[in-house]
């Protein structure tokens, strides 16, 4: 049964674990609520939990049980462990918020910030920031909040790193008697820092450039867009009345504006899409009336509502924004929203809701411009916080985590190895065996939507540089049960097999490129953190403080190349007020020896038991072989540790092809059938004043498939090539000739026009047709359908419209001409 979830309006497009992405992966936040306090503080009455409708039992039962490998620390480890195991506390430090980041890459040092949410929190309780700095990896701590001259830094803004070794703080000044905030910027990790007042008060925190930590750009409270070109010294005012931004490629940056004299242009959908590409000297108009926009990959995306009150539809860019046009996908109503689920250089993931109150849709995969998008998945789960399941196994290449909600009602978990060319349920468990009345007994993974509920602490986790290796709570059986206690289950084969690993829910993290998991039991006092040499097979357990305190969260830092790792939460002081605490375990003194040759392994990726030898491991058209530790082997990667591997391409068939637009997978088969909806139509698309009527057989290539020779679609029927019209964008100006212009306008003169027109040409198509029909049967005997498309192609199923939008240009710092939109981008 499906939990209660809230009821989504309107129409959005949400891009996924885009929020944060400037902080994402060296920041980590713990926050310490009203309730763990006065818990700390002794309080004995017990603290009901918030209820939640969920159908059923309110004590929920274990799944079925599995036998799990136990090993006891020898006195040896033990000394070892102690010797190099540091604790922290932070006396006085009576801030709500911790947050901790890592400044660099292999430097060691971390930032920590104890703060609030609002101004208003240090009135309340009379608290202030701290900033404390640790060049040993978080085993001590100095308290350096003098170097920002204690000044309140507000949880929101928190600590921003770019590329190197740069960090800025952005204080929380009142608008009111001051010119502009403050930022304090520093470019040698934190050990110094510079005093910087700007001339205006952020709106959100500061915005870095991917590669250069000198380009910088921020959004005012008044709707001014700023960039600053020597890290924060001086800023520019570039353009007003802006809703969002967003950097492209290179040193393209894309936002949103409104229009003069425009109010809540954004909920209208009455934005303007610009770009500028030399940093704010000019700008290009790419589109107007739009809702909201985003870039993710190579892809730069926008939602449109074409007709007043009219179901909104996707625009993409795969250059920058200089050509684009509409997606090949269902619009949406404002009942639904799509979701930008995943993205790269090579292709999107994109969920479109059903309309009413479903919490489930469609999820379709896109071709390597985002513009033609097949179907992928039926019935995707999406619930009403805007949470998806959706999870990219970056432990093994094309391999994605998500749940769906069947017909009965019961969500249950489905995984494809081939980037959403096929899913299928997870195999059930090797060590776990489900009763006589489960009919199917396969693992579910809790997601996003069951970490958003209080379910589970943590969802999937996987490393690039841990390969194969992945570790979920999930529940053995029939389908995703709030009814049993979820356990801890790790894949070592890219998620390919299973094995219960630990009871109950844990906190988890990857360390040594896979060669070290640690985790910390999901409980509101710990003083116990376990480890795994052998990717969860066997585990020690270490009490790594006599005295437990109020769990918080477990860091380490990102890369997963460490071997140390840091346990925060709180205990009360004397006083009664809670005091933060660190404790940071070093294994590199455990686990001493460096591994060598023998101690790797030639593992072959996605390979199976029994099939073809031939055809074993190929996936995405291409066997990869990886070099890869062994399980037995007790040793240390190392920071200079690089994940190598050898690959080979396959024969192509059937399962390195996606249906294309218009069909769909059979089910049970690899047939790829038209869409009944579709049956008597064929793909129109407009280039260069061109309509190019497209006949396919039903399959494309799945991109960043290599796979050569084998299997090869055919085409249907050659192309037939027709002129149809272009109109220019609402406001451009009519395309101007160097040469007169000639109008025919009585139907004699057309026919005179005609007739010499033919005449003239006759000879030569004579001379030319045989050829040109030999050459289109060796061409298309062999070729799959290509898809070309104009500046700006608006294609309905209904009534197929092509519109061709020109770029405008304004002046440095001018607001949007009359009228405009935006979407939510989260």
């Amino acid at each position: 049964m499906i939990w209660r979830l809230v009821v989504l309006g309107g129409v959005y497009i949400l891009l996924l674990g885009a929020e944060g992405r400037g902080r994402a992966g060296r920041t980590v936040t713990f926050h310490r609520t009203q309730q763990d306090e006065n818990q700390g503080q002794g309080e004995g009455r017990a603290r009901s939990r918030p209820s939640r409708d969920t159908g059923t039992p309110a004590r929920p039962s274990h799944g079925p049980p599995f036998s799990s490998c136990r090993t006891p620390l020898t006195p040896a480890e033990h000394e070892v462990l102690d010797d190099n195991t540091h604790e922290t506390g932070f006396n006085g430090d009576d801030g709500s918020y911790v947050i901790l980041t890592w400044v660099g890459d292999g430097t060691g040092v971390v930032l920590v910030l104890s703060t609030f949410s609002a101004l208003i929190d240090t009135f309340l309780e009379g608290g202030s920031s701290r900033l404390y700095r640790s060049t040993d990896y978080g085993k001590s701590f100095q308290d350096i909040s003098q170097h920002i001259n204690n000044t309140f830094i507000k949880e929101e803004f928190g600590v921003s790193v770019g590329p190197g070794s740069s960090v800025i703080l952005t204080a929380d000044i009142p608008v009111l008697d001051n010119r502009g905030g403050i930022i304090f910027t520093s470019t040698d990790a934190g050990a110094t820092f510079k005093f910087i007042q700007l001339p205006f008060h952020l709106a959100q925190p500061i915005t870095y450039h991917f590669l250069n930590p000198d380009f910088l750009v921020a959004l005012s409270i008044d709707g001014g867009l700023w960039l600053s070109l020597d890290f924060g010294a001086k800023w520019t005012e570039v353009h007003d009345g802006v809703h969002s931004y967003s950097w492209g490629a290179g040193i393209h940056l894309f936002f949103s504006c409104s229009r003069v004299d425009t109010v809540e242009a954004d909920e209208r959908g009455d934005l303007v899409l610009k770009r500028t590409k030399d940093l704010g000297k000019t700008f290009t108009t790419i589109h107007e009336d739009i809702y909201s926009f985003g870039y993710i990959g190579a892809f730069l995306f926008f939602s449109v509502m074409e007709e007043p009150r009219s179901p909104r539809v996707m625009y993409f860019s795969s250059d920058q924004g200089d050509t684009f046009s509409r997606a090949l996908l269902p619009s949406a109503s404002t009942e639904q929203f799509y979701s930008i689920l995943d993205g790269d250089v090579d292709m999107l993931f994109m969920h479109v809701d059903n309309p009413g109150d479903t919490f489930f849709g469609a999820m379709y995969t896109s071709d390597d411009r985002g513009i033609l998008f097949s179907k992928s998945l039926e019935r995707h789960l999406f619930d009403g916080h805007r949470k998806s399941d959706f999870t990219n196994i970056t432990s093994l290449r094309g391999v994605y985590l998500t749940n769906k909600l069947d017909e009965d009602g019961r969500i249950r978990s489905v995984i494809s190895f081939n980037r959403g060319g096929a899913w299928r349920q997870l195999n059930k468990p090797e060590n776990v065996e489900c009763g006589e009345q489960v009919k199917n007994c396969n693992l579910h993974i809790h997601g996003e939507h069951s970490r958003n509920n209080h379910i589970v602490p943590m969802v999937a986790l996987s490393e690039s540089t841990a390969t194969g290796l992945v570790i979920a709570h999930g529940t053995v059986g029939d389908a995703l049960s709030s009814s049993q206690h979820p356990d801890v289950f790790v894949s070592s084969d890219g998620g390919y097999n299973w094995r219960g690993t630990l009871r109950g829910t844990h906190h988890y993290s990857i360390l040594d490129s896979g060669g070290l998991i640690v985790a910390v039991e999901a409980q509101r006092q710990v003083k116990t953190i376990k480890f795994s040499t052998d990717e969860g097979q066997c585990w020690k357990s270490y009490n790594f403080t006599e005295q437990p305190f109020f769990f918080a969260g477990l860091a380490s830092e990102p890369g997963t190349k460490a071997m140390n790792v840091s346990v925060w939460g709180f205990r009360p002081e004397e006083d009664g007020q809670p005091m933060w605490v660190a404790v940071t375990i070093d294994f590199q003194s455990l686990i001493t020896r460096e591994c060598n040759d023998q101690d790797y392994e030639e593992w072959l990726a996605h390979s199976t038991d029994g099939g073809d030898p031939e055809r074993n491991g190929c996936v995405l058209g291409v066997k990869e072989t990886y070099r890869r530790l062994k399980k037995q082997s007790v040793c240390r990667n190392g920071k200079g540790f690089v994940v190598s591997k050898k690959q080979s391409p396959c024969l192509c068939t059937r399962e390195d092809y996606s249906c294309d637009y218009g069909y769909y997978r059979h089910v049970n088969t690899s047939e790829c059938v038209r869409q009944s909806s579709d049956a008597n139509k064929t793909l129109e698309l407009c280039l260069n004043g061109e309509e190019d009527e497209l006949l396919t057989a039903g399959y494309r290539k799945v991109p960043s498939d290599r796979c050569e020779g084998g299997f090869g679609p055919q085409l249907a029927a050659q192309t037939v090539i027709r002129p149809c019209g272009v109109k220019p964008s609402p406001g451009s100006p009519p395309a101007r000739s160097s040469s007169p212009v000639t109008h025919f306008d009585t139907p004699r003169e057309r026919l005179v026009l005609i007739l010499v027109c033919a005449g003239a040409g006759l000879a030569v198509l004579v001379a030319i047709v045989s050829a040109v029909l030999a050459v289109r049967r060796v061409v298309y005997r062999n070729r799959t359908p290509t898809y070309r498309f104009s500046n700006l192609q608006i294609l309905d199923d209904e009534n197929g419209m092509t519109v061709n939008l020109e770029s405008n240009t304004s002046s440095n710092g001018t607001a949007c001409p009359q009228d405009s939109d935006d979407d939510l981008i989260q």
